[in-house]
């Protein structure tokens, strides 16, 4: 069981699936239902300082190099493009909206990705990323749980 949490915990730190993951492979893994929604949610939660912290530190370090920083680059194309018109336009509601929508790339890492290139005050950018985060985890793990066959 110990394995199975920790499992579900690194796929929500992971980009590749986030709470969208974790929380489906806990409940498939027989983890109490109330225990795999708060730990794959903090777990996700957690990706914004480290994401923050990659963006001012490693990052800035790292654009030296042309394969890096063309990677970089189109990845921030991404995250503004996907983001781009609602943060833009709402800001702190826009951000928001993008992460709390369950489908692939709109995750709290295109969210630390767009606050930061959109200049969004940390935070807000935040507060918006963990009530994206919630809203988000709320549909993925109430979708499992009714199509596992309900609240027991």
């Amino acid at each position: 069981m110990f394995l199975d949490i920790l499992i579900a915990m690194l796929w929500s730190i992971s980009p590749f699936g986030e709470a969208k993951l974790g929380i489906p492979y806990a409940l498939l893994n027989d983890i109490n239902i109330y225990l795999a929604f708060v730990l794959c949610f903090s777990a996700n939660v957690l990706v914004f300082p480290i994401m923050i912290f990659f963006l001012d530190v490693v990052n800035r370090y790292f654009m030296k190099w042309n394969s890096y920083k063309k990677a970089a680059i189109f990845v921030g194309r991404r995250a503004k493009a996907g983001a781009g018109k609602n943060v833009k336009k709402y800001g702190f509601w826009g951000l928001m909206i993008f992460v709390l929508i369950p489908l692939p790339g709109t995750g709290v890492y295109a969210g630390s990705i767009a606050g930061y290139l959109f200049g969004l005050d940390r935070k807000k950018a935040f507060l918006a990323n963990t009530i994206g985060i919630f809203f988000s985890c709320v549909i993925v793990w109430g979708t499992t749980v009714l199509a596992m066959g309900g609240f027991n």
